[in-house]
């Protein structure tokens, strides 16, 4: 166990580690976020497992969301591997899935609904789209940068992220509002979401400009980001289809059991469908 110091040195090679096994740009940030927030808490003092642990109650007695504090061990677990320490892993908290998600962090149909049309009446022609290409294909936010001119004229996006590639299908709808946005701002080719300067725009400028929305579109903030539209999509398609396979497939999951958390229904649902079983005489 001597020696086990977590220097900037060991964290910058634990980067070089990440991009060499093809992690994507976010996935990098994150682990690295959680990593020199772990060093940030040791000052500087050895690792061992009884130190994790700690960490590990530190963050329980804050009161983090279970998922989180489980994502958080996971890049630390993730590090330990690389640097040989396995030792110092810790095991994540168990609990039980989750079968109803709450209300308040639920975005429906009818509210996405508002919130385009604010977006139109604001006269955010861009955002009005980036809303409805989200919500209408379930790409990832990090996704728009393969929303192309050419892609939406073949009407099928060919998606390259985390190792995995896949196509996405552009709706007749879609393409023709696409194209006519890309014709009326003299975008004749590649990216189609970019900004005055000619860059794409980023996850933070499409976080804030739908933030922006909330008031008007009488939609509370807690459920407005983009990552919601991608999990209303799935919720549609499924309740649809009925294929968590297939919905998997074209979210671009590896696992079903990822596919499962975006298809939860609200508390509110599930009471109705208790209530529809009449079993109480």
């Amino acid at each position: 166990m001597k020696g086990r110091i977590l220097t900037s040195e060991a964290i910058d090679c634990f980067k070089k580690y990440l991009r060499e096994e093809e992690k994507s740009e976010n996935t990098i940030e994150k682990y690295l976020r959680d990593v020199r927030a772990f060093a940030a808490y040791l000052k500087s003092a050895e690792i061992t497992k009884e130190a994790v642990i700690a960490y590990k109650n530190k963050l329980l007695s804050e009161n983090y969301a279970v998922r989180s504090i489980n994502s958080m061990l996971a890049s630390l677990n993730n590090l330990f591997v690389f640097l040989g320490w396995a030792d110092c892993r810790v095991k994540s908290i168990k609990v039980q899935r989750q079968i109803y998600c709450p209300e308040e962090k639920e975005l429906t149909k009818a509210e996405y609904m508002r919130l385009v049309s604010t977006a139109k009446q604001k006269g955010n022609e861009r955002l009005n789209l980036i809303l409805q290409t989200i919500c209408g294909t379930g790409i990832r936010v990090s996704e728009l940068q393969y929303i192309t001119v050419e892609a939406v004229e073949c009407g099928e996006v060919v998606v390259s992220l985390k190792g995995k590639i896949r196509s996405v299908f552009i709706v007749k709808e879609l393409k023709k509002k696409l194209l006519r946005y890309a014709a009326e701002q003299k975008i004749k080719n590649g990216v189609i979401f970019v900004t005055r300067t000619g860059k794409p725009i980023s996850r933070t400028n499409i976080w804030r400009e739908m933030k922006g929305l909330c008031e008007q579109a009488g939609v509370n903030p807690q459920k407005v980001f983009p990552h919601n539209l991608r999990h209303l999509f799935a919720r549609v398609f499924y309740g649809i289809e009925k294929d968590i396979a297939k919905l998997a497939d074209i979210l671009g999951h590896s696992s079903i059991n990822t596919t499962r958390i975006y298809i939860i229904s609200t508390g509110d649902e599930h009471r109705k469908r208790m209530e529809h079983m009449r079993l109480i005489i």
